[in-house]
Order: C-alpha cells, then structure tokens, then sequence
C-alpha cells in the first residue's frame, strides 16, 4: 500500500508564534504516527517560485495523512499556523509502482 504525504512549503513571518504550532502541531503528528522526512534544512529552488521553508511528512497511508490534516487537533494548530507563516501544503498519496530501469 502507498504511503501517504504532506508537501508543505512555509514562509514564517512570526518566528516567535511560529514555536507555538510547532508545539501544537506535534499533538497531530504523534497520534497519526508522522514521520519528517524534510524539515527546514538547506534547499535550493532550481525552477518557479516557494516559499524558503520546505517540509515532508510520510504517513502510514493517504487515508491517514488526509485524516490527521483533518482532525481536531491538527484544526487547532492551523490557527497558530496562519497568524505565524504563510504555506502551500498538499496531502498526496505515495507511488509504490515500478521504477525506471
């Protein structure tokens, strides 16, 4: 079964606030069984426009991913999330098919 993830790219314009979503969006992440894959380490964009903040999270699956975006708890971070940062995120499902040569 393909895994399931959150592409998210943020501009955090209240870096003090910004603490607080991370400590609530922790909350959400423990209870779906999130896994950082990327979180805010060094990046080049080769091509368009992102915000500089770049973060992966895997999920055991898509229903989960979507769920924990979803829930009540994750539901409370956003409002920290909002007032602190501006982000592109997008719940997208994992390829588990065959791969190039």
């Amino acid at each position: 079964m393909a895994k399931g993830y959150w592409i998210a790219h943020v501009d955090v314009t209240d870096p003090e606030a910004y603490k607080g979503y991370l400590a609530a969006n922790a909350i959400a992440f423990a209870k779906f069984g999130a896994r950082f894959l990327v979180r805010a380490g060094r990046g080049e964009v080769k091509g368009g426009a992102l915000h500089p903040r770049h973060v992966v999270l895997e999920f055991k699956d898509y229903a989960t991913a979507l769920a924990c975006y979803e829930s009540e708890e994750y539901r409370r971070a956003i409002v920290i999330r909002d007032a602190a940062s501006v982000c592109d995120i997008v719940v997208v499902e994992g390829y588990d098919g065959p791969q190039p040569g």
